[in-house]
């Protein structure tokens, strides 16, 4: 039941990161295209952004942000009284790393602009190998403290 309950805090943590962090960098369209548009110039986008509405949206970061809150202070919570191994972190933090990374490049890619986006492409040729590395480090760690686990219990 332990584990069911760990396994649910980590989702909740991981898929709440990418919401708060994008929400945090805010949309990242530029002054001059703001004014543009303003003026009816259509923006280009990398991808188009997408919202649940203005009501939508807030409800969406306000769950994300109570989910990560809760799930990170329980957590913590259950490294302090050692119902999760501390080692666990060495796999989380690269999860939570690549949930950044996520939100942020979200922002970047649906960032409105006149013409190119170069941020975007930026985002895909450097954001893209570190996500992986990121995901790959996580896995590697997640395997060794699985693969001694399964020996220290038989």
């Amino acid at each position: 039941m332990l584990r069911r309950r760990v396994a649910v805090l980590v989702v909740a943590l991981l898929l709440s990161t990418p919401v708060v962090t994008a929400w945090l960098v805010g949309d990242l369209t530029g002054g001059a295209a703001r004014q543009l548009a303003a003026e009816g110039e259509p923006l280009d986008y990398a991808v188009e952004p997408v919202s649940l509405g203005a009501v939508g949206d807030r409800v969406l970061v306000a769950v994300a942000g109570a989910l990560m809150v809760v799930s990170l202070v329980l957590l913590i919570r259950a490294t302090v009284s050692r119902k999760l191994e501390p080692r666990w972190w060495l796999a989380l933090v690269p999860l939570m790393l690549a949930g950044v990374l996520l939100g942020v490049g979200w922002r970047i890619m649906t960032a409105g602009a006149i013409g190119a986006n170069i941020g975007a492409g930026l985002v895909v040729l450097v954001g893209g190998p570190v996500l992986l590395v990121l995901l790959g480090v996580a896995a590697v760690q997640a395997a060794r403290l699985r693969r001694e686990h399964r020996h220290r219990v038989g």
